[in-house]
Formats: structure tokens, sequence, C-alpha cells
């Protein structure tokens, strides 16, 4: 729905008039009111809180108690749409169904209905990074039990906001979620298991991304007057990378291009658009698994049953760059 067009000349550089314009946050970097209103922790909260950190998302831009100002902006800049991310905690403070947090689902059903009577757009990120700290105390997404509680989610979402969105995003550029939080450590919660951690977490993102999508087109798609009608209503997962440009015209360096960008993009886009791990991922990490004495790849194997139900789980291709 949002397409970038070259123009051949400078006559013809104008926007499209089927072009939206926009604006997007995350929950954690601007709400705040981290412990307000019933909203659990994330464990982002946990991570800088433990690090004592200056920057924190506890006040962040008071969005929480400003969303108004914010609608109010957004009509000022004469913006088409507006992006934001669900608060996992602020509508189930642990996570799990057990514990229904009503404030916090009519917090995001005030902020719809008002984007919705300015003329805005609502697309909404169903995981934005903020996992419940006792959903990753759990096993998070190195533990498979996480499809479920994501499905749980997703599914508690739809049945609050559906009437009025259009536009989802399941998981927002899982390589940071994987790399940033499994791997380097940077990022929530700040482990270090590069290799083994990174690929079981995008293995389980995958089946959870594939899931929330199923629940939308089995149960709510269908009310909305199905996927190619006028108002269709459409589900993706974004993908986030940052370009590679080869050295040299060598044929290595086209290669390694080629290889970072499949690493990166494909890692995610191969199951979902064509089905299964980009090859160069399975023969690189199983050699490369070999090589360092592990018994087996560190790339977790799909079943031909998980390869289906994850390929086609798309009805867009988002991309951050």
């Amino acid at each position: 729905f949002i397409v970038l067009q070259c123009f051949s000349s400078q006559a013809d550089k104008q926007i499209p008039q089927d072009f939206l314009i926009g604006a997007g946050t995350s929950a954690f970097q601007i709400e705040g009111a981290w412990n307000e209103d019933g909203k659990g922790e994330s464990i982002w909260d946990t991570f800088l809180h433990d690090k004592n950190a200056q920057e924190k998302g506890d006040i962040a831009c008071d969005s929480y108690h400003k969303w108004e100002e914010d609608v109010a902006n957004a009509k000022a800049l004469g913006l088409d749409f507006y992006r934001f991310s669900i608060a996992w905690t602020r509508i189930l403070p642990n996570g799990t169904l057990n514990n229904i947090n009503q404030q916090g689902i009519d917090y995001y059903l005030n902020l719809i209905k008002a984007l919705k009577a300015e003329g805005i757009e609502p697309m909404i990120t169903i995981y934005h990074w903020d996992m419940p700290q006792h959903i990753y105390e759990l096993g998070g997404p190195l533990n498979t039990q996480f499809v479920n509680y994501f499905g749980d989610f997703a599914r508690l979402v739809y049945q609050n906001y559906a009437p009025y969105v259009k536009y989802w995003f399941t998981i927002n550029e899982p390589t940071l979620v994987c790399n940033g939080g499994y791997g380097s450590g940077f990022m929530a919660p700040g482990l270090h298991l590069i290799g083994d951690g990174i690929y079981q977490c995008g293995y389980v993102l995958l089946k959870a991304h594939a899931r929330a999508y199923r629940i939308y087109e089995e149960e709510f798609k269908p009310l909305y007057h199905g996927r190619f009608s006028s108002i269709a209503r459409q589900v993706g997962l974004v993908i986030n990378f940052d370009w590679a440009e080869a050295a040299t015209d060598s044929s290595a360096d086209l290669e390694a291009q080629e290889r970072y960008i499949e690493f990166e993009v494909g890692w995610w886009a191969n199951p979902i658009f064509l089905g299964n791990w980009p090859q160069i991922m399975i023969d690189r990490i199983a050699d490369r698994s070999r090589l360092e004495g592990f018994a087996r790849s560190r790339l977790p194997k799909f079943t031909e049953e998980e390869i289906n139900y994850i390929n086609g789980t798309h009805d867009f291709f988002a991309l951050n760059t």
C-alpha cells in the first residue's frame, strides 16, 4: 500500500495521489506510564532499570497522558496514517489471558477512534520488542510455547480493534529482536547467545508471526469482506536491514553482498514468501556448526508442516531501512 516510484524527468517529480505519508512510533519509546493503570513489567523496563540507565522508558514522551496532543499534531502535519504499537503488558500485564487489563484496552481504543475521527488511518504493530517480563522468564522466543502466548495476545488485539483497523504489522524488525536481544546483548533482554540463541529466536518468531497471521486470516478477515475487496484488511511482518555494497565487482565480493542480504532479509522473507530458510543459510550454518564441533546445525530445521504454515503469511512486503 506504500509504493516508491522512480521518476523519468524533473517535471514528473510529484507524490502520487495514492501514496500514504505518515509517522511511526512504538509503545515503549513514547508512552511512559510504565507502571500505571495496571500495566505490567516488560523486558525493557527490567533491562534499563537493572542497568540503572539514565535513559529509561518510565516517562519517555509521556504519550500515555498526552495522546490527544499526539492526534492533534498528526492532524496538523496532514498525516494520512499513524503507525503505533500495542504494549503487550498494558493489556495483558503478565502476558497471559488470565489477567486482562481493561484500562489498557480502552487506552488504545480511545486513540484509534480519535485518529479515525480526524481521517488518519491507524496502523498497528502488535509486537515492537516490549515482551512481558513473565513471558521472558518462561523462555520467551527460545521456548516454542511463545507461539501460543503471542497468538493469544494477537487474537485479543484483533477482537478489540479489528473493526477500526485495516493494516497490521505482526512483529517489528525481528532481526534486531534476535541479534540485539539474544546475540550481542545490547538490547533487552541482553543475552549473549550468538548462534544457538539467535537462530532459535528466529525460528520461534517466524512461527509466532505465522500464528498471528493465520488467526486473522481465518477468524477476522472473513468478517471484513475478504482479502481482495476495496476495504481489504492486510497483515504482514516488518523486516529491517542496512544495505550492503560489494567492495568490488569481483565474484567473491558480489557473492558476499548477496550472502549478507540473504542472512538479513532472506532470513525472514524466504520462509514467508517462498518457504523455508534461504539455502545459503542452511548450508553455511550447517557447515560452520560442524566445524565448531556441534552435533547438528545451530539453525533449527523446519518440518514440512511448518514450512507450509509459514509460507504465504503476507499481504504486503514491509521494509525498514
